[in-house]
């Protein structure tokens, strides 16, 4: 069949709310149509140019940010914070594994999230899930929850607000590898914190180099967005032709990415994003029918661009031994070169009980610190042994002081989730937690692989109590 901008309609579409006003929806998608892009297709571009150096072991991919983005939180120093933390692991990967960092962040359009159900049950109502803030609110009122599709020009809005703050910051100086110690957010300057002084070598290093290389217009910092690629309307209306150049673009972001939930060959997600030039990632969950993936990379890169495909398993630590080779093999055999990547944390959530001030006992999503070092670990050992590259990590994480994942240097119990558990829907490793598994996860890209020097710092044992990875 044809592409075009609209042909996913032709296809089956999950995850698709349901709006009740179908003229005010066609009225906004009209309106953002008219929109000017929110990114260049010359970004676009650099990008792609840049995951094809990491498919090849010459870059490394680091993207992360918020499991969903909220509107409230589009406020300066929150984005600065995660700014400061991508650039302060990028700094990290960068000196300490070898291989330039690309930032990708997951920001600027991450206002929609998949969810396993479409009802849920607060007190005595059962209400329409919250879908993220481009669909509905997450207050628990019937009509807060209901969609409505004026939340996608505020998407839009604060989307275009975030991009234009991050330029702003990195045009005027703030990226300047030069100057490392302007992204320090303030745990990073405690002697008493656990890695003070391992990052401090690391700007050091990253200082003398820059004394006796002098900054290249390569080595300073660019920063990419990216978002799942969910509500396909959305999606669509930035969808643009631009002029000298063949083909249509998501102008949106720089790296839209494929859901575990909607990779169906079939379905709409697939036939939409395979007629973009968009750089495009595809999470590949535990339930990934390996004998499946060589007809949907066939579907979504056919001419085998280089750095079109970016391969994000997230697979649960205790199910990357069975299930990732089977995986690197169907691919391998292909002859496609793609970039591997893992994202440990939807496979390793897990539920806990929290008491609250008042008596009450809430059930929230965590995770720990350990289980996801063991899949990054595990990840490395399987494509070393089986020669192939990992060369990204996709972490969902925040430059805040929350307190939602368990474990780490900084010690995050259970008992302290109630102290500062922000996310609206998964949870995130805080600043701490980020930059010592960007120390961590830096020393096994510098080695290449484990062999006899695997990390002993955290020991992983599977354990029960294991969530939904999909919810």
């Amino acid at each position: 069949m044809p592409w075009s901008p609209t042909s996913w309609r032709e296809r089956p579409g999950l995850h698709q709310p349901e709006y009740p006003d179908a003229a005010q929806l066609a009225s906004v998608l009209a309106e953002l149509r008219e929109l000017p892009p929110l990114v260049s297709s010359f970004e676009v571009e650099r990008l792609r140019a840049q995951l094809a150096d990491a498919a090849e072991g010459r870059r490394f991919l680091l993207q992360g940010g918020d499991c969903a983005e909220r509107f409230e939180d589009c406020r300066s120093p929150l984005i600065a914070a995660k700014l400061k933390i991508l650039l302060q692991m990028g700094l990290v990967l960068s000196e300490a594994g070898g291989r330039p960092a690309i930032l990708v962040g997951r920001i600027a359009g991450q206002y929609a999230k998949p969810r396993s159900a479409a009802f849920e049950t607060i007190g005595e109502m059962s209400l329409p899930s919250y879908r993220g803030d481009l669909v509905n609110a997450a207050s628990a009122t019937p009509d807060d929850r209901l969609p409505d599709p004026r939340r996608l020009l505020k998407g839009y809005a604060r989307a275009g607000l975030t991009v234009n703050f991050i330029r702003a910051l990195l045009d005027g100086g703030f990226g300047d590898p030069g100057h490392p110690e302007w992204w320090r957010l303030d745990f990073a300057r405690d002697p008493s914190k656990p890695h003070f002084r391992e990052y401090e070598r690391l700007v050091a290093q990253r200082r003398h180099r820059m004394a006796l290389e002098g900054a290249s217009l390569d080595e300073r910092a660019a920063f990419f967005t990216s978002h799942e690629a969910l509500l396909l309307s959305y999606e669509e209306a930035q969808t643009r032709q631009v002029p000298h150049k063949e083909g249509w673009w998501n102008l949106a972001t720089h790296f839209p990415w494929l859901g575990a939930r909607t990779g169906d060959p079939r379905g709409a997600h697939v036939e939409y994003l395979r007629g973009v030039e968009n750089p495009i990632g595809v999470k590949i969950g535990p339930d990934q029918d390996p004998v499946a993936l060589p007809e949907l990379l066939d579907l979504l890169d056919p001419r085998r661009v280089p750095g079109r495909i970016t391969l994000i398993h997230r697979l649960g630590a205790d199910q990357v031994e069975a299930r990732l080779p089977a995986i690197v093999a169907a691919v391998e055999q292909t002859r496609r070169r793609v970039l591997w990547s893992v994202d440990p944390m939807h496979g390793n959530t897990r539920l806990a009980r929290v008491p609250l001030a008042d008596g009450r006992t809430v059930t929230v999503k965590t995770r720990r610190f350990e289980e996801i070092l063991a899949e990054v670990e595990a990840s490395f050992e399987v494509h070393r042994r089986l020669g192939s590259i990992l060369g990204g990590v996709h972490f969902e994480l925040t430059g805040e002081d929350v307190t939602e994942c368990l474990g780490g240097a900084s010690g995050v119990g259970e008992v302290d989730l109630a102290r500062a558990y922000r996310s609206p829907v998964d949870p995130r490793l805080n600043d701490e937690q980020s930059l010592e598994m960007a120390l961590l996860v830096s020393r096994m890209v510098g080695r290449g692989c484990f062999g006899d020097q695997r990390s002993r710092e955290y020991q992983f044992t599977p354990s029960a109590g294991r969530a939904d990875p999909r919810s």
